[in-house]
């Protein structure tokens, strides 16, 4: 059944307080933020005068559509936030966040004439009352009274809000504006479908450009990239546009024109493996087998089994005669990844490799001839390896014939929102999900975080926010890490009366140490939540239950244990 809302009677509204909690302000850091996006405070002024220049430069209908688009974008990303933390149990309190949110970034004061909504059943109907907006009463000043409507960022964003919240095209159109000489603004919402000249609105809920006339330059674009030379491509599995990252990768391109041996130098995730196997990729052997194996991952007494072959009978267990990885590799490529693992009795029989090229199986006294290319790889200070004796220093100088330093993550900066977006192109195929990429705190997260695994950390990060993240809204930090601690500044929140006071994440610290070091017990934090809830909720215990995330009959005995005065002794009391 459809749930309508009266003018009359403002019913269902989400409490203006919790809203408020959502945006924080830091001083220090110069952020503004609405959960985890990102905000800006613009003087309207300024953004008059840019909407000045869009028309007076690009025409009022072209700079009516940017501004339309520009809107939509705004109302689906605070739809995006309506929808990961909204606590309301019905439709109409969560659209209702709306319109509040309106209000709330200064852009006009929005007041529900009539609302009926069921968001499963796909039906909508909305009529708004605008009072002081700021798109329209700027307009008016710089052009006088209109002749249409003209509140466009205002309308694309009741647009973008709606259609995301309720899934499908809802269009909303002025029937008054004070920029056509009324005293206020009102609106009327409905899907596209039922207005009669629905076709001349479809462009507003289109993906593509806002900008039409910017077409022709974007296929100019095309064609310029498309001209450029193979050589500054780069392979699928490797991603990264940074100058210290690009410099080994032309380093790799000019080792895969020869034969060379190749040393791989990078901390444990910076893609060393990636890399070897672009190194094949490119080179002759391309058609051969690449075979990898991790010496670090080998028992000390099997390596030599594992690397040359053994006969049958070698050793307890034999059974069998088997080839080793160089023999399964002939014609093709040998990665050895944590080559400083190696143990030294290997490493001398692989120096002979190396420089005869052929190699005897344990137990075999039979010389087999192979033709391999060797690629090795470690995140280890092999000189400081031969220094202490670990590590022969004629097989380092053998395997250092060509060597590639792998930057970690964080000295390759600018390559993290490539790489996050390309792994979540892959997970979202995947794991079956349609995302929209990640909220702005969670790119700030990615950014400031050190990445101490590097690339392989990213990813499985990455693939945790997929599996984590609601289909069809945007990844959020916590989705990504479980813990998560970017040592910013404290942030300022809105206070009940719209003032600015610290942001109560401090408080919850503060409470926190209140507990370890026993000014506080669990049971007074207990008393203290719930005799704020029931207060908040002006002794609802339904609506209480509800803020706490609990049952009633949780609260019920929550109250019952803190001793509150607001439940009287059949446990029943809900206030009007």
């Amino acid at each position: 059944m459809s749930k309508v809302c009266s003018i009359r009677k403002p019913l269902c509204q989400i409490n203006h307080d919790d809203l408020r909690q959502h945006m924080h302000f830091s001083a220090e850091s110069g952020h503004i933020w609405l959960h985890e996006r990102r905000m800006l405070l613009l003087h309207a002024e300024a953004l008059a005068g840019l909407r000045k220049d869009l028309i007076d430069t690009l025409g009022l209908d072209r700079a009516r559509g940017l501004l339309a688009r520009m809107g939509y974008a705004s109302g689906a990303y605070d739809a995006e936030v309506v929808r990961a933390r909204s606590n309301c149990k019905n439709d109409v309190e969560a659209f209702m966040t709306g319109p509040q949110l309106h209000n709330l970034e200064g852009i006009v004061k929005s007041t529900p004439l009539k609302l009926e909504i069921d968001r499963a059943a796909g039906k909508f109907y909305g009529e708004d009352l605008w009072e002081n907006s700021w798109e329209g009463q700027w307009h008016q000043r710089e052009y006088g009274t209109c002749t249409m409507p003209v509140c466009w960022s205002q309308i694309g964003y009741a647009c973008g809000f709606t259609s995301t919240f309720m899934g499908r095209p809802i269009l909303y159109k002025e029937v008054e504006c004070i920029g056509m000489g009324g005293n206020n603004c009102r609106v009327i919402g409905k899907p596209l479908e039922e207005w009669e000249d629905a076709s001349e609105y479809a462009h507003l809920f289109s993906q593509e450009s806002i900008a039409e006339q910017l077409i022709d330059l974007q296929t100019q674009v095309v064609h310029l990239r498309s001209a450029i030379a193979e050589k500054e491509k780069l392979p699928g599995d490797i991603v990264g546009n940074a100058r210290n990252f690009r410099a080994s990768y032309e380093l790799l391109k000019q080792a895969a024109k020869s034969q060379i041996t190749v040393l791989l130098i990078g901390e444990t995730g910076v893609g060393k493996e990636v890399f070897a196997r672009s190194l094949h990729d490119m080179g002759a052997r391309r058609n051969e087998l690449f075979i990898a194996i991790n010496c670090a991952a080998i028992p000390h007494e099997l390596v030599e089994s594992e690397l040359f072959g053994v006969e049958k009978g070698a050793y307890t267990g034999a059974l069998a005669s088997r080839a080793g990885r160089f023999e399964r590799a002939n014609g093709g490529t040998l990665f050895l990844d944590e080559i400083g693992d190696l143990p030294v009795s290997a490493q001398a029989k692989l120096l002979r490799v190396l420089q005869e090229g052929e190699i005897e199986r344990l137990g075999d006294h039979k010389v087999r001839k192979i033709n391999v290319r060797l690629v090795a790889a470690t995140n280890s200070d092999l000189k400081q390896l031969v220094k202490e004796g670990k590590f022969r220093s004629d097989l380092y100088y053998r395997l250092n014939a060509f060597q590639i330093n792998i930057p970690p993550l964080r000295e390759r900066k600018e390559d993290i929102s490539l790489l996050a977006y390309s792994f979540l192109d892959k997970y979202s195929a995947v794991h079956g999900k349609k995302l929209r990429g990640f909220t702005d705190k969670a790119k700030r997260a990615l950014l400031a975080y050190h990445w101490p695994g590097n690339v392989r950390e990213l990813q499985n990060v990455i693939e945790r926010g997929v599996i984590l993240a609601n289909s069809g809204a945007r990844i959020e930090v916590d989705q990504m890490f479980s813990s998560y601690s970017d040592d910013h500044p404290e942030e300022l929140a809105f206070g009940v009366d719209g003032g600015l006071g610290m942001n109560a994440g401090k408080f919850g610290r503060d409470l926190c140490e209140a507990v370890f070091n026993g000014v506080m017990t669990l049971d007074q934090v207990e008393a203290m939540l719930v005799e704020t809830a029931v207060d908040k909720a002006r002794g609802n215990l339904s609506k209480a239950a509800r803020l706490l995330g609990l049952s009633r009959r949780q609260l019920v005995a929550a109250c019952k244990k803190a001793k509150s005065p607001h439940l009287n002794a059949a446990g029943r009391q809900d206030a009007p």
